[in-house]
C-alpha cells in the first residue's frame, strides 16, 4: 500500500463493510423469506439462478471472519442486520435466534475491540410486507421504525454507529424503474413513491433511536458522478438529470427538505398525496454521512419516455463489473457533498472497493485501494471532514444479480468448501494499517 495509518488524521477510522443477505446464509436460523429470495427463484434474474441461501454461512463462521477484521488491524466492522432475519413475517412475532445472533456478534465485535457500525437494512425486505407493497406502501415507514425499535432495543446500546438504509437509490430506482433488483419492477409510480418513502423510513428510524438515547448515527448515499458524453447542451441536460435522480435527490431529501426540480419534472405526477408534508422528518438531523462510491457513468440524450437518457461506454480502464475507475471523482463528490449539503458534519466513505477475478494476488485491488485513498486524501487537504473509510468487502460474497461471479473481498472465499483465504490486498492493508499504529 502507498499509505500507512500515520497518512491520515489521527482519529481516521478504517474499516470493511457487509451485509446480512450477501454473507450469512438466510435459508437458516429461522428467517423469514424475503422479496430476493423469489427474486433469486425466478429464472433470468440471477446468474446461475443463485440465491442467499447459504452464502459465505457467516452465521456459523463470524468468530472467524472477524478474527480476519482484527487481524487486518481495522478500526471497524459495517454489518447489516436483516429485516427478516428479526422478524420473520416483517411485523409482529420475533424470531428469537435472530436476536440472539446479532447479540453475540456485537459481543464478539466488542471483544476484538472492533467497533461495530450497523446499518439496519440491506435490501432483504420480508416477503410479507412485500406482498403489501413493500416500498410503495407508506405504512412501510411505520413498519420500518417498529423494526428499529426491535433490533435496536436489543443491540443499540453497544453500536457505535447505526445507519438505517444502506443505498436508497438502490432500495428504490434500481428496483422499481430499472428493474434490476428485488422486486423487479419496471413502473414509474412505484419508483417515485418507493423513492419517497425510503427516506421517509429514513427519517422515522433516526426518530426510533434517538427515543432509545441513541447517537452516531447517520446516512448512508450511493453516489455514481455524471458527465455528459459530449459538448451537446441536449448531453449536459441528461448528465444533470441523472446527477438528480442518482445523487441529488435523496441528499436534498435528507439535507435541504427539497427534491431537485429537473427530477420532479417527471416524478412529482407519481409521489404520493402530501409528500412535501413529510420533509421534517425525512430531514432528522444526523450526526454523520455516508457515502458509498465506485464510478462514473458518462449519460447521453435519448428517445422515448422520461427521463430521455442512456449511460454510454466510457475510456477510463473499467473492474470485473465494468465500471469505469476514476478516484477523481470520488474527490469531487466529497467535497461538492460538504459545500452544498454537509457543511461541518462529518463524512465518511462507507463503501469503496474493487471487483476482480483474481483470487489471490490481486495487484489490481491494491491498485484501485490506492488510487482512492489518495483522492480522500485530496479532500481532506481541501478541507473536507472525512471521517473513516470503510472498503467493500471483507468476504467475496452473493453479489446480488450477478450471484456468486464478481469477487469483491478481500478475503477470498471457495463457495464450495467455505474455505477462507486471505488475498495479497488483505496482507498489504494489515500491513498499512498496523505498521501505522506501531510507528504512531
Amino acid at each position: 500500500m502507498k499509505y500507512t495509518r500515520s497518512d491520515f488524521p489521527k482519529d481516521f477510522l478504517f474499516g470493511v463493510a457487509t451485509s446480512a443477505y450477501q454473507i450469512e446464509g438466510h435459508a437458516q436460523g429461522g428467517a423469514g423469506e424475503t422479496h430476493w429470495d423469489t427474486f433469486a427463484a425466478t429464472p433470468g434474474n440471477v446468474v446461475r439462478n443463485e440465491n442467499g441461501d447459504l452464502a459465505c454461512d457467516h452465521l456459523h463462521r463470524f468468530e472467524e471472519d472477524l478474527d480476519f477484521v482484527r487481524e487486518g488491524g481495522f478500526d471497524c466492522y459495517r454489518f447489516s442486520t436483516s429485516w427478516a432475519r428479526v422478524l420473520p413475517e416483517g411485523r409482529g412475532q420475533v424470531n428469537q435466534a435472530g436476536l440472539d445472533f446479532y447479540d453475540r456478534l456485537t459481543d464478539a465485535l466488542l471483544e476484538r475491540r472492533i467497533r461495530p457500525c450497523a446499518t439496519l437494512y440491506h435490501w432483504e425486505l420480508p416477503s410479507a410486507l412485500a406482498d403489501l407493497g413493500g416500498w410503495r406502501n407508506p405504512d412501510i415507514a411505520s413498519w420500518f421504525a417498529d423494526f428499529t425499535e426491535v433490533i435496536m432495543g436489543r443491540i443499540g446500546d453497544r453500536m457505535f454507529s447505526v445507519a438505517p438504509i444502506n443505498e436508497p437509490w438502490c432500495v428504490s430506482w434500481l428496483s422499481h424503474f430499472e428493474g434490476h433488483h428485488a422486486p423487479g419492477l419496471r413502473d414509474i409510480r412505484a419508483a417515485a413513491r418507493s423513492m419517497h418513502h425510503v427516506l421517509l423510513a429514513h427519517g422515522r428510524a433516526i426518530q426510533a433511536m434517538r427515543g432509545l438515547g441513541m447517537s452516531n448515527l447517520g446516512a448512508v448515499f450511493n453516489l455514481e458522478w455524471s458527465e455528459p458524453a459530449d459538448d451537446s447542451a441536449e448531453a449536459q441536460k441528461a448528465a444533470a438529470l441523472y446527477d438528480g435522480i442518482y445523487n441529488r435527490f435523496f441528499l436534498g431529501g435528507v439535507f435541504k427538505k427539497a427534491y431537485p426540480d429537473n427530477v420532479l419534472e417527471g416524478l412529482e405526477p407519481h409521489l404520493p398525496t402530501g409528500w412535501q408534508d413529510d420533509f421534517d422528518t425525512i430531514a432528522e438531523p444526523v450526526d454523520w454521512c455516508g457515502l458509498n462510491y465506485y464510478t462514473r457513468k458518462l449519460i447521453a440524450p435519448d428517445e422515448g419516455a422520461w427521463p430521455h437518457l442512456k449511460d454510454v461506454p466510457g475510456p477510463l480502464p473499467k473492474t470485473q463489473m465494468g465500471w469505469e475507475i476514476d478516484p477523481a471523482a470520488l474527490t469531487r463528490f466529497l467535497v461538492r457533498t460538504a459545500q452544498e449539503y454537509t457543511g461541518n458534519l462529518p463524512i465518511l466513505v462507507t463503501e469503496n472497493g474493487l471487483a476482480s477475478p483474481e483470487r489471490h494476488n490481486d495487484k489490481d485491488r491494491i491498485d484501485y485501494l490506492n488510487q482512492h485513498l489518495s483522492a480522500v486524501q485530496d479532500a481532506v487537504v481541501q478541507g473536507v471532514p472525512v471521517n473513516g473509510y470503510f472498503i467493500w468487502s471483507l468476504l467475496d460474497n452473493y453479489e446480488w444479480a450477478f450471484g456468486y461471479e464478481k469477487r469483491f473481498g478481500l478475503i477470498d472465499v471457495d463457495f464450495d468448501t467455505l474455505k477462507r483465504s486471505p488475498k495479497a490486498s488483505f496482507f498489504a492493508l494489515k500491513s498499512a494499517l498496523t505498521d501505522g499504529v506501531a510507528s504512531s
